[in-house]
């Protein structure tokens, strides 16, 4: 187990971008929590939502004087192939879970779980790649409830998958999900917690003039005085880079010298990654059009869907998509796919449109409508940002998440 290095962060940070009632309540769960410590505890520290949420999650706890640690697990390249395994199995789609793949996940579970020495008063699980430390925290650590907390869409998980994670349940106490329809897994106590985006980050903060056009440049040549649509996400079978080219060849028909961004990280514990890029980039090769992107850094990024005319997200299965927000938070409109979280996020109609996952057609039509309307796609942008505002910035996720680290420590409260 290690611990990530962290950014500075502090509440005060948000004052801008978050009303003043809800940093006062986020003190004062704050001081309810303050003689508690708090371990969080996941499979990486780089790619991916769980690592961006923890990374600016941590700090401001430890900012609001909870005493909080993340660390990350220690695995090599089979544990992660299991575990993506269970990922997929659990979003509907894997191979046979093996006796050789749980003898993997148990070896490295278990390792990881000894190597836990500082006493806890809470340990928050994310995802399933620890669960498997579950039992041996309970025997070190007794009397410290354990909260997993899952971002994966369970609505029609593969029977064995699900099966096998369930048998880590009894050892839950709360179980917190980013949709009511994603709770299969039976705990004592469930709770639902939207996932959002950090407005103070690299990724995510307001860029000055200078900036972005520093950012075009390193963009290059991919040209912005042409229509642009763009997808952000790590390079996984579920995000559907495939049929993102498919509507875009479609709305090239009717606009004119449009071109397709492909970008996305490649996540620590997704051994995937890397041929996915490989397929998408082969397929892409031919148009000049397409650029295949990866590993940005994050202001490349921020600018990327600031100056994008239209996002796509058009994913088979999605935990949340917190890709979604961070365009709309941009005021770029988004055409996704009415799959997990996504629906959450996008107003249909009124901050960008959803479509079927599996239909292309409609997904490159509804492109085509974006850019068909520039009047449209500014009310869009201005709606979008306004929702993401209310609904889906850090400090209104890290209050419900407090809320649920007070009811696990104080029950009867």
């Amino acid at each position: 187990m290690h611990a990530p290095s962290l950014p500075d962060r502090s509440l005060d940070a948000y004052a801008a971008v978050t009303e003043r009632d809800r940093l006062e309540r986020l003190r004062s769960l704050a001081g309810t929590l303050s003689d508690a410590s708090v371990l969080h505890v996941n499979s990486t520290a780089t790619g991916g939502g769980v690592a961006e949420l923890l990374r600016s999650i941590v700090p401001v706890c430890n900012d609001l004087g909870i005493d909080t640690d993340w660390l990350v697990m220690d695995a090599d390249d089979d544990f992660f192939e299991v575990t993506k395994a269970i990922h997929n199995g659990l979003q509907g789609s894997a191979e046979p879970l093996t006796a050789e793949m749980e003898a993997i996940y148990r070896a490295v579970t278990d390792r990881n779980a000894a190597e836990v020495e500082k006493r806890y008063d809470l340990v928050v699980a994310h995802d399933p790649q620890p669960l498997g430390m579950l039992e041996r925290l309970a025997e070190r650590l007794p009397n410290a409830p354990i909260v997993w907390r899952c971002h994966v869409d369970l609505t029609d998980p593969v029977d064995e998958y699900l099966a096998f994670v369930s048998a880590y349940a009894d050892r839950i106490d709360h179980a917190v999900f980013s949709r009511a329809a994603y709770a299969a897994i039976d705990a004592p106590e469930t709770s639902v917690v939207y996932p959002s985006i950090d407005p103070v980050t690299e990724k995510n903060r307001a860029l000055d003039a200078a900036e972005l056009a520093t950012e075009r440049d390193r963009l290059d040549p991919l040209s912005f005085d042409a229509p642009v649509v763009t997808q952000v996400s790590r390079f996984d079978p579920w995000k559907d880079q495939f049929g993102t080219l498919e509507a875009y060849r479609r709305a090239r028909e009717t606009v004119p010298g449009l071109q397709l961004v492909l970008a996305g990280g490649m996540a620590g514990d997704d051994p995937e990654g890397l041929e996915l890029y490989e397929q998408v980039a082969s397929e892409a090769v031919d148009d000049p059009d397409v650029h295949v992107l990866t590993d940005l850094p994050d202001t490349t990024v921020n600018a990327l869907q600031r100056l994008s005319d239209v996002v796509v997200q058009k994913s088979l299965r999605e935990g949340f998509g917190l890709v979604v927000s961070e365009a709309l938070w941009k005021r770029t409109p988004v055409v996704g796919s009415t799959v997990g979280g996504i629906p959450l996020q996008v107003e249909d109609g009124r901050n960008g449109y959803l479509v079927e996952p599996d239909d292309a057609a409609a997904a490159g039509d509804r492109i085509v409508t974006l850019f068909e309307d520039d009047e449209r796609r500014t009310e869009f942008g201005a709606n979008a940002r306004e929702h993401v505002r209310e609904r889906f910035l850090l400090p209104r996720q890290l209050e419900d998440l407090l809320g649920v680290f007070v009811e696990a420590l104080e029950p009867d409260s």
